[in-house]
């Protein structure tokens, strides 16, 4: 079977074989048809929907939006310092299905995190999808012993992605049932997250909602990385980060089959320079600054666009994309720093509003005290008063005017 695990990215590697890939799509064409049948319908209302009908943003707890993916093979001696450094209190842990059988070692991993948010994110391999009997053995296996420590759980993962093991959305939604039907029938206290789609592909999402199967999303689920656009307020199609946001929201909630309650799962961006553990080619990858600019304002836009719940970056040590660089010993990546200061400051407040203009952002925060995040596309100065600035990575400074560019900064 030509699926493969790449440790050093922490995906599946590319399918490589030709002819193994042309079997795939011809086993599913009739999918396909399907998928094109519903988007024909939905995308367009959905789009209408999006533009005649904006959502109403609703209050957000700052407390456990800031979330972080952390790894059972990554340095788990030292992951709960660090998580006790950054102060964060919604985590993500990933559980391969392909490692079933070290289930007592992955939940020893959990456990000591029990006094945390835990999203645990089930990860499919290929012998689940086809072998059903052997998921709902495996799925029962999890709930059964995560459920003391969690009730949250994702299923599935990257599921537009045939190297991720499923080749058709018929094949995640017969996957995804047997999740929903084991919380039916042995633990309704489940919150079970689906469907997973990852990149701006919404098509898939889509087809995954409108259907005829007798299941439902407790959460909507998404790994909206933007990375191939460059900075999180680049478009696609049009739309920015915020606007992406909204759509998604906007397809939740002509709802048959989800809330809308929307987690973002997985994002980041590759970083240059660490192949092979970038996860994606040189184009996506970014320096060390934009790095961890891009980490801040990817939050602030996701907190501003009022529909989403969590968002959580993948992931806190992983040399190609994370917080930390652990090839020879732990080096903390600027993003560790910029994350741990976001947390710091904004983690018990309200967020306010988004105020943009000519390139330059201005995201209101109140909690004890106001603060005003700032940052701009282009450099700009900015009348500070001598008033408390808090540069992206911690430092304070004390000044009347202040130079505003891609690294944002915090005005208390």
């Amino acid at each position: 079977m030509p699926l493969r695990w790449d440790s050093f990215s922490d995906q599946p590697k590319m399918i490589r074989d030709k002819t193994y890939k042309r079997r795939i799509y011809k086993s599913v064409v009739w999918d396909f048809f399907k998928m094109l049948g519903t988007n024909l319908v939905m995308l367009p209302l959905s789009v209408l929907f999006y533009l005649l009908i904006p959502a109403q943003k609703k209050p957000i707890k700052t407390s456990l939006f800031f979330g972080l993916s952390i790894n059972l093979d990554k340095n788990p001696d030292k992951t709960r310092q660090l998580i006790d450094d950054l102060a964060v209190d919604s985590l993500l842990i990933r559980l391969p299905l392909h490692s079933i059988e070290n289930l007592p070692a992955y939940f020893e991993f959990a456990q000591q995190y029990k006094d945390k948010q835990l999203l645990i994110n089930i990860l499919q391999d290929r012998r689940h999808i086809e072998d059903l009997l052997l998921a709902q053995r495996s799925l029962n296996a999890i709930f059964k012993v995560f459920s003391p420590l969690t009730t949250c759980f994702q299923i599935g993962n990257a599921i537009n992605r045939k190297k991720w093991a499923i080749f058709s959305m018929d094949e995640y939604l017969h996957f995804y049932k047997i999740a929903y039907d084991l919380k039916q029938q042995k633990y309704p206290q489940l919150t079970l997250l689906g469907s997973s789609v990852i990149d701006f592909e919404y098509y898939f999402t889509i087809r995954t909602l409108f259907n005829f199967y007798h299941l439902q999303f407790d959460q909507l689920s998404s790994l909206l990385y933007v990375d191939r656009r460059g900075a999180p307020e680049n478009t696609q199609i049009g739309l920015d980060l915020i606007e992406k946001l909204q759509l998604l929201h906007a397809i939740a909630r002509l709802r048959p089959k989800t809330s809308t309650k929307i987690v973002i799962t997985e994002t980041n961006w590759p970083i240059k320079n660490t192949h092979p553990y970038a996860p994606t080619s040189t184009n996506e990858c970014v320096n060390l600054e934009d790095h961890a600019n891009y980490l801040v304002r990817y939050y602030i836009l996701a907190l501003a666009s009022g529909v989403v719940n969590n968002v959580y970056w993948h992931q806190l040590i992983a040399p190609g994309y994370g917080l930390i660089d652990n090839r020879d010993h732990l080096v903390k990546y600027p993003a560790y720093y910029a994350f741990k200061t976001l947390l710091s400051l904004l983690k018990q407040t309200r967020f306010i509003e988004l105020k943009q203009h000519q390139g330059l952002y201005h995201a209101h925060f109140q909690g004890k005290k106001r603060i005003d995040v700032y940052w701009a596309l282009q450099e700009t100065h900015l009348k500070t008063q001598g008033k408390k600035i808090i540069l992206r990575d911690g430092q304070e400074v004390r000044q009347n005017d202040v130079l505003v560019g891609e690294s944002p900064l915090y005005i208390l």
